[in-house]
């Protein structure tokens, strides 16, 4: 099931009478018909599809009843918002199968339901649910906990599980729930700090059916706001009133809280706040973070399902023993599955709930007090997320490590950390307090925290969120206390903070009349590092058991086939000099809906070191895979000097490859393990050239400790140093430098250089294109699963339309502001250099060159500037 709101996310046979027990629930069409529904061997699921009269709306339903008899535990399953009762059809059979007896809905105003959506209103959809109830008590298949009280739980994602929430508090009738990537305080989520979410609210209305759907007074309240821009009294008392906040006092049965991490609409403070106010009430909450949310990712539908099931088996079925998880989750993206070249997902936990304050830890920030305007209209704005585009949202790059937010230069302050000297992984939300002046009585701020890479060239904005803020009263100098997005995120070893103040972001409504800010730190970023959680370790590798047995097996079909082998195709005496060509390659994974890799061919010539880059989903690993003879194509030709590969092709011992995820034995040392895999190769040990690859590793005394005591930078350059052995003549590494320092990370890149100096191969996928640019002679770019160009580097990043004005002396921003406004200038950006101008359309360098001198700027030099990031970015479409 998608959590989502869609927005986000048989025949009926066997009649047989129906009675009504339940006065206030009249059914109007569908009593007594059944369906009957089963997977091929899972026990059947009946369904009842009725249209019922609820407090003056018709009510469309379905009843999910297992085939057994007796009486079962009940489960209220919701929808999210703009979706129905059919959204959730899956999961009820699920539960139904378990056990339960399911009922799903279309809540008012969705669906095939009449009435007018009132966001969850006390007096509507609150009040239809307990009328639910009241049927659900009168049913012959429903447990009882007393006449006219079933046992019940509730479950749903977004506006499913905010209904979850809210007939808790107000029904004492429910005994668990469940809810999922939704709010608990409305208002908070809408009016974040006194903010409007504009795009959000928007896309809300849009997902309803426009305002005329909505309870009158909802659609008036929305039209005001989204007039002025700013959210008044009466519509914070409003949407509070619809919030499961104003009923948490009475929310006292055992919650968990499904929260997303990529998530701009309902982000993680909403269920902590609700985890704080219901875990005071004495009742057991557990909180659970997935990598998805309403703006992507991968939602892990199949583990938060099979935790909610155990989550009821556990409190409506009062099984003692059934284990629902730790009390917090997170789950962390790590390395990529080596069968499908999926991230891999592993969780990290603690057996209690650390809250987003946990193990704060000061970073000292550097930087002068900053101006910067608010323009008029609050345009250009700076872009942040995307709401609404889900999995195409701008979170999935962000979790490529690749920086895709904009803000413009002039409209915002920044503060920098030096470089971290260790590994740090914040885990709830940092603070910061600043001093912010305004031209006008109020400033409207966008506070974000951006991962900056070594050298300054990418800054990643976790998960795309940011923290506006209203500064009332700022136009004599204010303190603020800035409370940033919780985030569970990594900064690795020689990365800096930078906290930015920006006056504009596209999401939210800005003041429309021109201010001038003026911001200063008054002290350091606080991050939480939360030091109870921690991560599951990886689990063996599979090879590290059925190895032995398969070898066994595999020696026993040779003997008795008489070593016959698969016909290969003959080489190609033409491409016996080439390292690689691939022709037509393409591959669809099974029971996908898309090709992974599409007609794919490019080619690959001695001396080379190729870089292979995409975005995630693009096909590198899936391309690389089937070039190391792993998995098979389903259409094309790849041919190694000349050979066609298939799995256990000979030419593949002229091959190294590391992929991440590779798997050592852990009782033995780094050179125990070196060692044993070369002598699986059945080759001599003089060939192994074991001593230059251990040179490289360059782990030291550490090659005669255990590899499980070895850290995720050691196995890396462990795996490395396994790929080289032997000195192959075409080594492919993906993603390389993951877990290196940045010595290490340009050791490497040395390392690359000098092995295809010696008239050697390499082909290396990477994220971190400024190392991609600085190793690598040629490059070929993938985006979902076709080549969009490859050529060399120089020819692919090209001059662009970015120059470099190298100036004499450092140029001030008022000069720079001024270079800005010129006819035929996009943007202008000063650096250490002196200033990056990007020209549009209809600018040229001779008029550039012409104005910088009419303004006096000290010019030394101009010329093209463009990185390796921005040609990347252009080829898959700008900052998609």
């Amino acid at each position: 099931m998608d959590l989502r709101p869609p927005g986000l996310r048989g025949r009926l046979r066997r009649p047989r009478r129906w009675i009504t027990a339940a006065a206030s629930v009249v059914v109007l069409a569908g009593a007594g018909t059944w369906t009957a529904v089963a997977d091929d061997d899972a026990p059947p699921v009946h369904q009842a599809d009725r249209v019922m009269a609820v407090n003056g709306v018709r009510m469309d339903t379905s009843y999910f009843t297992p085939d057994t008899a007796g009486r079962h535990p009940a489960v209220l399953l919701g929808h999210g918002f703009g979706g129905s009762k059919n959204d959730v059809r899956e999961q009820a059979e699920a539960l139904a199968r378990d056990g339960y007896a399911v009922l799903t809905w279309s809540a008012r105003g969705f669906g095939k339901s009449t009435g007018k959506v009132g966001l969850n209103g006390p007096k509507a959809e609150v009040a239809d649910v307990e009328k639910l109830i009241d049927w659900l008590a009168e049913q012959p298949t429903v447990q009882l906990d007393k006449k006219g009280d079933p046992r019940v739980g509730m479950a749903g994602g977004s506006y499913g599980g905010a209904i979850a929430l809210l007939t808790a508090g107000h029904d004492a009738r429910v005994d668990a729930i469940a809810p999922a990537i939704t709010y608990w305080n409305l208002s908070d989520a809408l009016f974040p700090n006194g903010v409007f979410k504009k795009l959000w609210a928007g896309i809300f209305v849009n997902t309803g059916g426009g305002c005329d759907k909505f309870e009158p007074q909802l659609c008036e309240m929305y039209q005001r706001v989204a007039e002025s821009g700013t959210p008044d009294a009466a519509a914070e008392k409003m949407l509070e009133e619809r919030s499961p906040s104003a009923v948490g006092g009475s929310i006292k049965v055992p919650t968990l809280l499904i929260q997303g991490q990529t998530d701009s609409l309902f982000p993680l403070d909403q269920a902590d706040a609700a985890e704080k106010a219901i875990k005071a009430n004495g009742a057991p909450v557990d909180v659970d973070w997935i990598a998805g949310g309403h703006d992507g990712g991968d939602m892990e539908t199949s583990r938060v399902q099979s935790r909610v099931r155990s989550w009821f088996d556990r409190y409506l079925k009062d099984e003692k023993t059934t284990d629902t998880g730790p009390a917090f989750r997170v789950t962390r993206t790590g390395g990529v599955d080596s069968t499908d070249g999926a991230a891999q997902l592993r969780g990290a936990s603690d057996d209690t709930y650390p809250g987003l304050e946990s193990g704060r830890k000061p970073i000292a920030l550097t930087g002068r007090e900053q101006e910067f305007v608010n323009p008029a209209g609050a345009n250009p704005p700076a872009v942040s997320a995307l709401p609404g585009l889900g999995g195409s949202g701008l979170s999935q790059l962000s979790s490529l490590g690749v920086g895709v937010s904009l803000d413009f230069p002039g409209q915002f302050a920044r503060f920098d950390s030096k470089p971290v000297t260790d590994d740090l992984r914040i885990t709830g939300a940092p603070t910061a307090t600043v001093h912010v002046k305004s031209t006008t009585d109020d400033a409207v701020l966008f506070a974000k925290v951006y991962d900056v890479s070594p050298n300054g060239t990418r800054q990643v904005l976790p998960s795309q969120l940011v923290s506006p803020v209203r500064v009332e009263g700022a136009k004599s100098g204010k303190d603020v206390t800035i409370t940033l997005p919780a985030i569970d995120h990594k900064i690795d070893t020689g990365h800096r903070l930078r906290l930015v103040l920006a006056s504009t972001d596209l999401g939210y409504a800005s003041p429309a009349a021109p201010a001038t800010y003026t911001v200063s730190l008054k002290g350091d970023l606080e991050v939480p590092t939360a030091p109870g959680v921690s991560t599951a370790a990886a689990p063996l590798p599979s090879w590290v058991w059925w190895l032995p047995l398969a070898g066994a097996v595999l020696a026993l079909l040779l003997l008795l086939t008489g070593r016959r082998r698969t016909a290969m195709p003959a080489p190609d005496p033409e491409l016996a000099e080439v390292p690689l060509q691939i022709t037509d390659l393409s591959k669809k994974y099974a029971g996908g809906d898309r090709y992974s890799v599409r007609d794919l061919s490019f080619r690959v010539e001695k001396g080379q070191v190729l870089g292979l880059l995409g975005p995630n989903g693009a096909g590198k690993t899936t391309s690389l895979r089937m070039l190391m003879g792993l998995i098979k194509p389903d259409g094309g030709e790849i041919r190694v000097f000349g050979h066609a590969i298939r799995p256990g092709a000979p030419v593949l011992s002229r091959v190294g490859s590391f992929v991440e995820g590779a798997g050592f034995l852990p009782h033995l040392s780094g050179r125990e393990n070196l060692e044993l895999y070369w002598q699986a190769t059945g080759r001599p040990a003089e060939d192994s050239h074991l001593d230059e690859a251990l040179e490289i590793a360059g782990l030291g005394d550490a090659l005669a400790r255990a590899v499980r005591t070895y850290s995720q930078g050691m196995r890396q350059r462990l795996a490395i140093a396994q790929a080289m052995l032997g000195l192959p003549d075409l080594l492919i590494l993906d993603e390389p430098t993951n877990g290196l320092d940045p010595p290490q990370i340009r050791e490497m890149r040395e390392v690359m250089i000098r092995y295809a100096a010696a008239g050697r191969t390499v082909i290396v996928s990477s994220h971190l294109l400024a190392e991609v640019e600085q190793t690598c002679t040629h490059l070929v770019v993938m985006d979902r699963g076709r080549l969009v160009q490859a050529g060399p580097v120089a020819e692919i990043i090209g001059s662009g339309d970015t120059l470099l004005v190298g100036t004499a002396s450092p140029v001030e921003e008022p000069i720079v502001e001024k270079v800005a406004a010129l006819p035929g200038i996009v943007s202008a950006l000063r650096t250490d250099e002196g200033i990056l101008i990007r020209l549009g359309s209809d600018g040229s360098a001779e008029r550039l060159v012409a104005e910088l001198v009419r303004l006096e700027v000290p010019v030394q030099s101009v010329g093209p500037h463009r990185r390796l990031e921005d040609a990347f970015l252009t080829l898959i479409g700008g900052a998609a």
